[in-house]
């Protein structure tokens, strides 16, 4: 079997993120997940250790995974890690327009090949970006994170007592 790198920001991970790993898991055996952060510039909902920790959580159980912060390129991190191979996770045309161009980039500097999956049609949808501002508006977004995402939005959005 082979070592992946799924790399992302994964501000939260979802369930459509989740499914990639799963399918990663069974073609090629190991995955890291590569929580890929600008360690100069902090931004984002959750820091990159709370989003190791809920990445963690969600993805309990599967011995083959783990998961790890990266201040780099996704390509020093597939190195790093010693990865066989890059895995994007494709919903829509859009996405892959540019993970296409990312791929032969990375392919031309490093030689590493990216292999796309694309999520099961009942996550085509989900994005982190949506799941931030639905969360922060108090809607209910627990059948699209796992459980330990759900808990940490609902933490960070919860509305101060009067």
């Amino acid at each position: 079997m082979a070592t992946v790198l799924i790399p992302g920001s994964f501000d939260p991970l979802h369930l459509g993120h989740v499914d990639v790993v799963d399918q990663a898991v069974e073609l090629f055996g190991d995955v890291v997940i590569g929580v890929l952060v600008n360690f100069d510039k902090p931004s984002g909902l959750f820091s990159a250790d709370e989003r190791v920790a809920l990445a963690e959580a969600s993805l309990a159980g599967r011995t083959t995974v783990t998961v790890r912060a990266f201040g780099n390129l996704a390509v020093q991190a597939a190195a790093d890690v010693g990865a066989d191979f890059i895995v994007k996770g494709l919903r829509t045309a859009a996405d892959y327009d540019i993970e296409q161009q990312m791929a032969h980039m990375n392919h031309s500097v490093t030689g590493i090949r990216t292999v796309f999956l694309p999520c099961r049609a009942d996550f085509g949808f989900v994005s982190s970006r949506f799941i931030r501002e639905i969360a922060s508006r108090g809607e209910h977004i627990e059948h699209l994170v796992a459980a330990p995402v759900a808990a940490a939005l609902a933490d960070r959005f919860a509305q101060p007592s009067e």
